[in-house]
């Protein structure tokens, strides 16, 4: 992963890259690895990952901003990974498992990371955290969508092979893919390959041909005709 304006640049095990705004800082968190089939895209195997991922996300954050520690760490992951079955469950429309609620709301528990303003108006750097704090900035981010106005647009990608999970907070509500730069455009070129081969005409049948004429009274053999197709 490398920053994006907004949201995420992603990179695929075929090495292509692409834009992926799932829509909430929480759902960012998802694209670190997960639980069961996603363990293999883990990149949160130290300390160091999670405060290297943070100037990523939209956080913005230094890596230096937060003192992780192992177990802060291991809170993270395993934040996430009940956010992961939360998140499938509401895009699925179903309510997710009290035990996973119960993860979010022990993580909530904690003072979530302090804003501040600079001189100049902008943001400024969060005064200096741990790891507590920034599980509980990404769950209280979590009980706020899952909770809010757009609770019913967590949607999965609608590409059959693609798992990530986004808010669609699109005003027509419409959005489909995890991005255009990837899925849609696959789906576009599968609808583009369906369309030409529908228009592809078939092969023509072949006629057979009719049996060599008998000699004819000049002495000579009638040529076959050459087949016709069935148009």
């Amino acid at each position: 992963m490398t920053e994006g304006d907004d949201g995420l640049v992603l990179t695929t095990p075929g090495g292509g890259r692409f834009h992926f705004d799932p829509g909430a800082l929480c759902l960012e968190l998802l694209t670190t690895g997960g639980p069961g089939p996603y363990a293999r895209y883990e990149v949160l195997h130290r300390p160091a990952d999670l405060a290297g991922w943070l100037p990523l996300s939209r956080l913005r954050l230094p890596a230096e901003a937060v003192r992780i520690s192992p177990a802060g760490l291991a809170c993270t992951r395993a934040l996430r990974d009940a956010l992961w079955r939360l998140a499938a469950a509401h895009a699925r429309g179903a309510t997710g498992t009290p035990e996973d609620y119960a993860v979010l709301n022990r993580a909530a528990e904690h003072p979530p990371l302090v804003p501040r303003i600079a001189p100049d108006g902008t943001a400024a750097t969060p005064l200096p955290a741990d790891g507590a704090q920034l599980a509980s900035a990404f769950a209280r981010d979590a009980i706020a969508l899952l909770t809010g106005p757009y609770a019913d647009r967590v949607r999965e990608c609608g590409a059959h092979d693609c798992p990530l999970i986004f808010v669609d907070t699109s005003r027509p509500g419409r959005r489909r893919w995890c991005s255009m730069e990837r899925c849609g455009n696959r789906h576009k070129v599968r609808a583009l390959r369906a369309r030409r081969d529908s228009a592809e005409p078939s092969p023509a049948a072949a006629v057979p041909l009719p049996p060599a004429a008998s000699p004819t009274g000049s002495g000579r053999v009638a040529a076959d005709r050459p087949s016709e197709s069935m148009d």
